[in-house]
C-alpha cells in the first residue's frame, strides 16, 4: 500500500499566476530570427576580413595559444578538437574535427591551413578520413601568416561562450585567406560558395588595388582571370566569372584535365589526370560503370584508377576500337561528373552584417583590414619601444653620477624614502627610480653604459621610423603592399588551373581580354607562352635563374595567330590567346609557366620545331636553310583558311635546321657547318619564292659534311659566332671538348653558294662541331634541362681554336 505525504500543501494563493497572451506568429518570427542570426554570424558565413568561419578561427587561434608551431612535433586532433570544444566553440566534436580535416587537405584549400599526419580522407570523399584519436596535426607556415602579431593589439577580442575566456573576433590575416582558399556554407535563407584562387594573382590584384584605388574590374582581372582549383581541372567559358566578379554571384564548367594515349598494344584511351572541384575517382568511375550498364554510353572497354602517391592522380579510360577517343570524351563531359558546374555566391559578413561582395569589394575589405592591423600593430610597437627608451633614459641618467644614486639609497630609511630621494635629486619618473632600484649593481658597469647608449639609439631610431609609418598614409599603404609581396613570394604557387574561352584548347585569359601587343616565345625545352610586350630579360625584374633559353621570340597580339615552322617543312597555326601567359608577379622571368608544345601542334616523329614566325604577309617573308646546304626566301603568302602549309618542298633525307623572318631583307643570311666552315651573306642575293619551291643552293659543302646552323643577323647590330668542337667517334654529341666566341665582324661576306671561311681551328681529338650559333649579343646558352651554362670569353681571332667548357651546351641564343 502506497504511504501517504504528511507534508501540508501550500495554500492556493502561494503561487502568484503570470500567463503572458502572446501571438504565436510574433513568437515564432521572434524566436526564428534570432535562431537565423546565430547561424548565420557564428556558424554558417565567414567573416570577409580573414576568410574565417567562427569554427575555423578557433581553431586556428587555439593551436597558436597550444604552440602547435610548424617545427614542434605534431599532437592528437582529438587533443586540438577538445581544447576548442572546451574552450571556445560550444558545438560537438564532429563539426570541430570536420573543420579541421577539411583545412588539412590539399584537395580543398589552395593553401592548407593545418599540417595533418595520418589518413585525412581523399578526394571527393572516396575514402573518409581516420578518427580524431589516430590522427595528428600541427600549424602549417601559412596558418602563422593567419596569427601574425596577434598578441601585439592588432585585432579585437571578445568573450567566449562561458565568459571565462577570449578569442579574437578576427585574425590579423597576413594574406587574403578569404579569396585564395575560398569556401562554402549554408545558413538560413542564405548561402555562400566561393572558389579558391591563385595567391601571386590575388596578391597582385590586392597590390595594384593599393596603388591604385579607383581601379576597374578588368583591371583587376589581368591580375585574376578566374579561380585556381586545389586539383587543377579546367575552367569552361569565363562570362560567368566576370559576373561574379562584378556582381558576386555567377558560375562556371569546370572539366577534368585528360589526354588521348596508347594504354594498350592495340587500344587507345583517355588518361584523366585533374578531377573538377571535390570529384574523386570513384563518383565518376561508379558513373561510368552505371551508364554503361545501361547503354547509355557506349565506346568504353575499361575503367582503371592507376591513382598511387607517386604520381598523383591517374584515371585510365580504355576505348573499344572503332571507336573515336575525343567523341567519347565529348558524352563523359556530357553524362559524368568529369565536367561539373560551380556556382559563385559571395555572401560573406562584413562588419556583422552579410553582403554579397564583387572581387574589388572583396579585395578593399581584406585591404582595410590590413591597414588597420599593421597600424595597430605599428603603435602597440612604438608603446613599447618608448616605455623601454624610458627606462633605458632614467637608467643613463643614474649612471652618470653613480656614486650620488649608491649614497642616496644607502642612507635611506627604506625603499620608499630611496625611491623619493632619487625622483627629487634626478627628476625621474616613478617607473625610471624602481627600475634603477631593481637593476643589480653588475648592470652598472661602463660596458653596460656603452650598450645602453647604442640601444637608446637603436630605439629612437626605431620609434622615428614607425611615427613616419604612422602618419603617413602613403608609407603604411607601401609597407602593406610589401609584406603581401613578401607572402606571395615565399608561398606562391604556379596556376593549376587552365582557362578557356571554349571547349577548344587552353587559354590562361579571360575571355574579356583586350587585343593588346604581346610576345610569343619558345624555349629549348619546347614551352610556349606569352608574355606582356617586351624583353621579359631585360626589363630588371630580376636576375636569371634556372631557365630555358628563348630560341625564338615573335611579336603578335592576344587576339592573333602566328606560325610555327617545323623541320618538315611545315608551317602551323596557333592561337596566341590560346597559350598560357607570364604571370608577372614571377619571381625571376624564365618559362616554367609555359606549356608544352605538344599541347598545340602535332608532330611527326623526328619532328621538330625551328622558329615561330608572325604571319603578316607585308613582311620580306621567311628565310630558311637546310642540313643539304639549301637555301630559300619565302613569299608571305598565308591564306587564312588553311591550318597546315608547307614553305618548302625538300629533297629526300633532308630537313630545315634554321628559318627565322625577315624583317627589312637586308640582313644576313648565316650558314655554320659541321667541318668549321661560315658562310654570311646578305639576304637580298636571294630571289623570294613561293612556298612550294624548292630554294636555291646557299652553301657549297664539302664531302661529307652538313649544314647544323642557319641563322639571320642584322649586320648593324653587336653580334657574335659561338662553335663548340666535338668528334664524330664519339658515340654520345653531347660529349664537347673545345668552344670560341667571336665576334661576327670578324667574318667577311662571300657570294652564295660558297664554301664561306673557318670559324674555328680543330685541336687534336676533334674533327667536326657539335654545337653553332651565330646571332645578336649578348650570347645565352643552356644545358639540355634548361640550366644556365657559361660561355667563354669573346676571341677575336677568327680560326682561332677554343677553350675548354666547364658544363655541356645544348643550346645558344641571343636576348629574348
Amino acid at each position: 500500500m502506497a504511504r501517504r505525504s504528511t507534508k501540508t500543501p501550500p495554500p492556493a494563493d502561494a503561487y502568484e499566476e503570470k500567463i503572458l497572451d502572446i501571438d504565436v506568429v510574433d513568437e515564432m518570427k521572434g524566436s526564428y530570427l534570432e535562431y537565423a542570426y546565430s547561424v548565420i554570424y557564428s556558424r554558417a558565413l565567414p567573416d570577409a576580413r580573414d576568410g574565417l568561419k567562427p569554427v575555423h578561427r578557433r581553431i586556428v587561434y587555439q593551436m597558436n595559444e597550444m604552440g602547435l608551431r610548424p617545427e614542434r612535433s605534431y599532437v592528437k586532433c582529438a587533443r586540438v578538437v577538445g581544447e576548442v570544444m572546451g574552450k571556445l566553440h560550444p558545438h560537438g566534436d564532429a563539426s570541430i574535427y570536420d573543420a579541421l580535416v577539411r583545412m588539412a587537405q590539399s584537395f580543398s584549400m589552395r593553401v592548407p591551413l593545418v599540417d595533418g599526419h595520418g589518413n585525412f580522407g581523399s578526394l571527393g570523399n572516396d575514402d573518409p578520413p581516420a578518427a580524431m584519436r589516430y590522427t595528428e596535426c600541427r600549424m602549417t607556415e601559412a596558418t602563422s601568416l593567419m596569427t601574425e602579431s596577434i598578441e601585439e593589439d592588432t585585432v579585437d577580442f571578445a568573450p567566449n561562450y562561458d565568459g571565462q575566456e577570449e578569442e579574437p573576433v578576427a585574425l590579423p590575416a597576413a594574406f587574403p585567406n578569404l579569396l585564395v582558399n575560398g569556401t562554402s556554407g549554408i545558413a538560413v535563407g542564405m548561402a555562400t560558395n566561393m572558389p579558391p584562387h591563385n595567391l601571386r594573382e590575388v596578391v597582385a590584384a590586392a597590390r595594384h588595388l593599393i596603388r591604385h584605388p579607383n581601379a576597374d574590374l578588368d583591371a583587376l582581372m589581368k591580375h585574376v582571370p578566374g579561380p585556381d582549383l586545389p586539383t587543377g581541372g579546367r575552367i569552361v567559358g569565363l562570362s560567368g566569372i566576370r559576373d561574379a566578379y562584378e556582381t558576386g554571384r555567377g558560375s562556371f564548367k569546370i572539366r577534368a584535365t585528360t589526354s588521348v594515349e596508347t594504354v594498350t598494344a592495340r587500344r587507345k584511351g583517355l588518361v584523366v589526370t585533374e578531377l573538377p572541384f571535390a570529384v574523386g575517382p570513384e563518383k565518376v568511375i561508379s558513373k561510368i560503370k552505371d551508364l554503361v550498364g545501361s547503354k547509355k554510353l557506349q565506346g568504353i572497354a575499361d575503367v582503371k584508377d592507376l591513382t598511387d602517391r607517386e604520381h598523383g592522380l591517374r584515371l585510365v579510360i580504355e576505348i573499344k576500337n572503332g571507336f573515336v577517343p575525343e567523341a567519347v570524351l565529348e558524352q563523359l563531359y556530357k553524362l559524368t561528373p568529369m565536367e561539373e558546374s560551380f556556382g559563385i555566391n559571395n555572401v560573406a559578413l562584413v562588419d556583422g552584417q552579410p553582403l554579397t561582395l564583387g572581387l574589388k569589394e572583396l579585395l578593399e575589405v581584406y585591404l582595410d583590414h590590413r591597414f588597420e592591423v599593421v597600424r595597430r600593430r605599428s603603435e602597440f610597437r612604438r608603446g613599447k619601444r618608448r616605455d623601454r627608451l624610458h627606462l633605458v633614459e632614467g637608467l643613463l641618467t643614474a649612471l652618470v653620477d653613480i656614486d650620488e644614486v649608491i649614497r642616496l639609497i644607502r642612507s635611506s630609511e627604506n625603499s620608499a624614502q630611496a625611491k623619493q630621494l632619487l625622483m627629487e635629486r634626478f627628476s625621474l619618473s616613478e617607473v625610471q627610480t624602481q627600475y634603477i632600484l631593481d637593476t643589480p649593481l653588475r648592470r652598472l658597469t661602463k660596458y653596460d653604459r656603452i650598450e645602453l647608449e647604442a640601444e637608446k639609439d637603436k630605439l629612437t631610431a626605431e620609434i622615428a621610423e614607425l611615427t613616419r609609418i604612422l602618419d603617413s598614409d602613403a608609407e603604411l599603404r607601401k609597407l602593406v603592399s610589401s609584406e603581401l609581396a613578401a607572402v606571395a613570394k615565399k608561398f606562391g604557387t604556379e596556376r593549376r588551373t587552365a582557362l578557356l574561352e571554349s571547349s577548344g584548347a587552353p587559354a590562361a585569359v579571360p575571355l574579356q581580354v583586350a587585343d593588346e601587343p604581346c610576345r610569343v616565345l619558345l624555349s629549348s625545352t619546347g614551352l610556349l607562352a606569352r608574355t606582356a610586350d617586351g624583353d621579359p630579360f631585360e626589363d630588371g625584374r630580376g636576375r636569371r635563374v634556372k631557365h630555358d633559353v628563348i630560341v625564338s621570340a615573335v611579336p603578335a597580339t592576344t587576339r592573333g595567330e602566328i606560325g610555327v615552322v617545323t623541320s618538315a617543312g611545315r608551317l602551323l597555326r596557333v592561337n596566341v590567346i590560346d597559350l598560357p601567359q607570364l604571370p608577372e608577379t614571377m619571381p625571376s622571368p624564365n618559362l616554367s609557366g609555359g606549356a608544352p608544345l605538344a599541347e598545340f601542334v602535332s608532330l611527326a616523329e623526328q619532328e621538330a620545331v625551328v622558329c615561330l614566325t608572325t604571319l603578316d604577309e607585308s613582311s620580306p617573308g621567311l628565310a630558311l636553310g637546310t642540313a643539304q646546304g639549301v637555301v630559300k626566301r619565302v613569299v608571305a603568302d598565308y591564306p587564312s583558311n588553311k591550318e597546315e602549309l608547307e614553305v618548302i618542298t625538300l629533297k629526300e633525307g633532308d630537313r630545315i635546321v634554321g628559318a627565322a623572318e625577315l624583317r627589312s631583307g637586308e640582313e644576313d643570311l648565316v650558314f655554320i657547318t659541321d667541318d668549321a666552315q661560315l658562310l654570311r651573306y646578305q639576304a637580298s642575293q636571294v630571289r623570294p619564292q613561293g612556298r612550294p619551291a624548292g630554294g636555291v643552293a646557299g652553301v657549297k659543302l664539302a664531302d661529307g659534311s652538313k649544314v647544323i646552323s642557319f641563322t639571320v643577323v642584322d649586320p648593324a647590330a653587336d653580334a657574335v659566332v659561338f662553335t663548340v668542337a666535338g668528334s664524330r667517334g664519339t658515340l654520345d654529341d653531347s660529349v664537347q671538348t673545345t668552344a670560341k666566341l667571336t665576334p661576327f665582324d670578324q667574318f667577311p661576306r662571300k657570294g652564295r653558294a660558297t664554301g664561306g671561311v673557318r670559324c674555328q681551328r680543330f685541336l687534336k681529338g676533334e674533327d667536326c662541331l657539335s654545337v653553332a650559333w651565330a646571332g645578336p649579343a649578348p650570347a645565352r646558352a643552356a644545358q639540355r634541362n634548361g640550366s644556365p651554362a657559361e660561355l667563354p670569353e669573346a676571341d677575336p681571332r677568327r680560326d682561332g681554336s677554343g677553350v675548354p667548357l666547364a658544363k655541356t651546351v645544348a643550346v645558344v641564343a641571343g636576348p629574348a
